[in-house]
């Protein structure tokens, strides 16, 4: 197994995975830590070499944000259960899951970023582990990224220091993301992967992440492929829109009422403050005051990933896009699924997958179909649930992690069952055929929607 190699920084060590066939590489950095004089500004790439071997056996501190595990939301007990998980503003480390066995395996590569509204979430939650994809011949890797006022905030003095570098005024934590996918882009091969076979995914917030990637047009000859979870959508509520970002002059604003609020005089000051009191202050802030998400800066996002991906401002790459049945439901429907056919049907494409996922969910609290909770299947992972999921249950994330995986090698979710069986087809969804992949107790059931 691929247990050593080397990138460009150096020799690095990975352990075996739970299926000793999987070689895992937790905690690679791949920027420099975004702290002191580099917080609020891009991710600097990483060109020290290091001494001897580097040991990638931990996943790295998450990102600086609110405690996770304390409250009683669905969430926390769904996965952000452990309240003493390491958190850090250094921050900026991805981990990898290969089953290569040597370095010229040549395999397609999965780059996962993980949702959070923006705020919120981490590389090491357990739906995340990567193991069962890569089983599949697929190497994934997962991004970790700066969240809430860290990763989002800006201001014109933020502004100001961008261009006196060359660089985007704001959405820090998405050019991490895309500092990210540019070190796989050059390292990948260490780890047998192809660095022309990159397929991005992502959920909620990472959906929306993928959305901004492929439409920032440095990005258009590196992804071949994209995979968006409850993630695309467009808001009938523009004040709930947080996917569409608002302009630069509007977040500068924003930026100046939280330096106030700080009470500090300019950046200096601003960045001499410790990591956790802006994460306290934040907290404070938001009870008031509109949280900060991505904007559009005139440099990584220069419009809507919306508008552009239906205009064609896009990676001209297959999309396979869907939606949980109760998630964000306004008027009895999810706001999800007319935004991901809109899009697709607008795109005039037909390399486009369009899913919905309604199983019945196990539990107490009687959950339904809720937001993000396809997650446990996609990936394979429902033996780390506390839900009490039974055999149909375990059939279905089979099938869905194949089609998964299968997308990422192919560009088309189709193909046999490592088994050897036919699984139902699934045809892209276009204007002459509304093909819908509904993943059911029953299994995966394709059908032709209104």
């Amino acid at each position: 197994m691929l247990r050593k190699t080397t990138v460009e920084n150096g020799k690095i060590h990975g352990i075996a995975g739970a299926d000793p066939r999987i070689t895992a590489y937790k905690g690679v950095p791949f920027a420099k830590p975004p702290v002191g004089e580099l917080r609020w500004r891009a991710p600097q790439r990483l060109d020290e070499k290091w001494d001897g071997e580097y040991y990638a056996v931990d996943f790295a501190p998450i990102s600086v944000q609110d405690q996770p595990g304390v409250g009683t939301d669905v969430y926390c007990k769904e996965w952000h259960v452990d309240p003493d998980i390491p958190m850090d503003e250094d921050c900026l480390y991805l981990n990898i899951w290969t089953p290569a066995k040597s370095a010229d395996e040549k395999l397609p590569v999965l780059v996962w970023f993980f949702g959070g509204g923006y705020q919120w979430g981490y590389t090491a939650e357990m739906e995340f582990d990567g193991e069962r994809i890569a089983r599949r011949g697929v190497i994934v890797v997962s991004v970790n990224y700066r969240l809430a006022a860290l990763g989002f905030m800006v201001h014109p003095e933020i502004t100001a220091d961008a261009k006196a570098h060359g660089e985007a005024p704001g959405n820090f934590g998405l050019l991490d993301q895309q500092a990210g996918l540019n070190w796989v882009r050059r390292n990948i091969a260490a780890f047998g992967g192809d660095p022309d076979r990159i397929t991005i995914a992502g959920q909620s917030a990472g959906g929306g992440s993928v959305m901004q990637q492929l439409t920032c047009k440095d990005n258009f000859d590196i992804i071949k492929g994209a995979v968006i979870f409850s993630g695309m959508i467009k808001h009938p509520d523009p004040k709930m829109d947080i996917f569409k970002p608002i302009k630069l002059e509007e977040a500068e604003k924003r930026g100046q009422d939280f330096f106030n609020f700080l009470g500090v005089k300019n950046l200096t000051e601003a960045r001499a403050l410790d990591a956790f009191e802006i994460r306290a202050k934040y907290g404070q802030y938001a009870a008031e005051h509109p949280r900060v998400f991505p904007i559009e800066d005139g440099v990584f996002c220069v419009g809507d990933p919306y508008t552009r991906f239906i205009n064609g401002d896009r990676a001209k790459v297959p999309v396979f896009a869907g939606n949980t049945v109760d998630e964000f439901v306004i008027d009895g429907r999810s706001i999800v699924e007319p935004s991901v056919k809109n899009a697709f049907l607008s795109s005039g494409a037909d390399n486009m997958y369009y899913y919905c996922f309604e199983p019945d969910i196990p539990g107490d609290d009687h959950p339904g179909c809720f937001h993000s909770c396809d997650l446990w299947f996609f990936f394979e992972t429902l033996g780390k649930c506390w839900r009490h999921y039974v055999g149909r249950h375990y059939d279905l994330a089979r099938q869905m992690c194949n089609y998964y995986a299968n997308f990422v090698k192919n560009g088309t979710p189709n193909g046999n069952d490592p088994d050897g069986s036919v699984m139902p087809e699934w045809k892209p969804y276009t204007a002459s055929e509304h093909f819908e992949m509904h993943f059911t107790s029953d299994g995966a059931k394709g059908c032709i929607g209104d």
